[in-house]
């Protein structure tokens, strides 16, 4: 058998050399702790008692009869659908009207940006200000003759007020990313479209959107994983009221440890949060080859 050269040792070493930092920054804060988790939710762990027993699966048999969970797993649910749909519809629509080349339009693209690098405390505290009974959104409707309600009091409203502040946080973002996919759409196929007598929206449903379904993808995910993890906005504007309104699973999961100390219990909600955010990333992974273009 041939003997590796020294060229191609050293080679192998510089590889592993450029890899290790990567690989070990995984280790150290993705894997580790996740096994860490996984390990505590196999105890009843009370902080404040300063008890620390094995307990089995006993934390995972009590997520099936837990009754606060599935409000904060429908509370989940209704955040998600909501803050996805909107944010990508909006941030697409956004995209295909800056990408007009209309006038002012750096202008505007600034301004929906902006948000994004605005800390996300500082911005929830603004608007929760905003959304108060004698805030600025009823103060604007009042002006009109409208009697706005008390948006972070009612269920609904609360739920609605959250999603539509997480919207505008992070609208901007997607409209950038579909900003630029929209860009690369050659002009070309445009051009031939537009001869062959194809109206603005069936070239947008036939080119354009088949085009940029990398970009739909990307973006969906990010924003499902995003609406999962939400906590400071539920945190500043509601304290995940009114009743459990919109007490989402990451707020539900922070009560139990930090507010019950059970951080056994909490640590199991961490697993199943997990759980879900890897089935519907691969679940979305798997789905492209059916509706990505180029995906096979």
């Amino acid at each position: 058998m041939a003997t590796v050269s020294a060229a191609v040792r050293r080679d192998w070493l510089v590889g592993y050399a450029m890899v290790a930092p990567v690989v070990l920054g995984a280790l150290a804060f993705v894997v580790l702790p996740l096994g860490m988790v996984v390990w505590y939710s196999l105890h009843e762990w009370n902080v404040l008692a300063g008890t620390f027993t094995f307990a089995g699966a006993d934390n995972y048999q009590r997520l099936a009869s837990d009754d606060g969970l599935g409000d904060a797993l429908l509370a989940s649910l209704w955040f998600s659908i909501g803050l996805v749909v909107l944010n990508i519809v909006l941030a697409l629509l956004l995209a295909v009207l800056l990408n007009q080349r209309l006038p002012g339009t750096t202008t505007f693209r600034t301004f929906f940006f902006s948000p994004v690098v605005v800390s996300l405390v500082a911005w929830t505290i603004v608007w929760s200000f905003l959304l108060q009974a004698d805030g600025g959104i009823n103060g604007f409707l009042a002006v009109l003759g409208v009697d706005g309600p008390n948006w972070l009091r009612h269920p609904t409203t609360a739920m609605v007020s959250v999603i539509v502040v997480q919207v505008f946080k992070n609208v901007g973002l997607n409209m950038i990313l579909f900003l630029a996919a929209l860009q690369g759409v050659p002009e070309e196929l445009q051009e031939a479209a537009r001869l062959d007598g194809a109206g603005a929206w069936r070239r947008f449903r036939s080119i354009t959107l088949p085009l940029i379904s990398p970009t739909i993808l990307l973006v969906s995910i990010i924003t499902i994983v995003g609406s999962l993890e939400v906590f400071a906005q539920i945190d500043v504007l509601t304290g995940g009221g009114p009743g459990n309104s919109t007490t989402v699973l990451v707020y539900y999961l922070y009560q139990q440890a930090f507010q019950f100390n059970d951080f056994g219990y909490a640590s199991a909600l961490a697993v199943l949060l997990f759980v879900i955010v890897l089935a519907l990333t691969l679940l979305q992974w798997q789905s492209r080859k059916r509706w990505v273009f180029h995906e096979v």
